[in-house]
């Protein structure tokens, strides 16, 4: 006679298998044993308080505030239109590599410069108006002009 086909890892495996079936069958019974009520809509229900966060008490109406229609915005507040144009000094200029650095009267700002954005040539210290766009590296004045 052979010896048994049955292994160690194959006994281990039957017996969680045969402990998983025991404590289903014993979740079942315990369900049958203490039937809960069935749900109803008022089990469902979730209500949001004042802050925002979900509950399930339902909202004290002496809390509530009176909001007229009128007050309630649906789009984006316009924005104030700013004048485009920024004042600001030179502060640095190199003509044979052809960029500098402007600074922003009033937020002392610097802001790069390339003279592929200048209208008229400038040199350091001069007094210019310009525009700002957005660059790869940050913000650069644009349409340069003596002022």
């Amino acid at each position: 006679m052979g010896k048994s086909q049955e292994t160690f890892n194959k006994k281990e495996k039957e017996k969680k298998r045969l402990k998983k079936r025991q404590a289903k069958q014993a979740k079942r019974e315990e369900r049958k044993a203490n039937p809960k009520k069935k749900s109803g809509l008022d089990d469902m229900i979730a209500y949001v308080d004042e802050y925002g966060n979900i509950t399930d008490t339902p909202p004290n109406p002496t809390k509530s505030k009176e909001i007229k229609a009128e007050e309630i915005q649906i789009n984006t507040p316009k924005k104030e239109e700013v004048d485009p144009v920024r004042l600001g000094k030179v502060e640095f200029f190199n003509e044979d590599k052809g960029f500098g650095f402007i600074k922003e009267n009033g937020t002392n700002e610097k802001f790069f410069v390339h003279v592929s954005s200048l209208t008229e040539d400038i040199a350091e210290n001069d007094k210019v108006s310009f525009e700002v766009e957005r660059g790869l590296k940050g913000w650069n004045a644009v349409q340069v002009k003596k002022v």
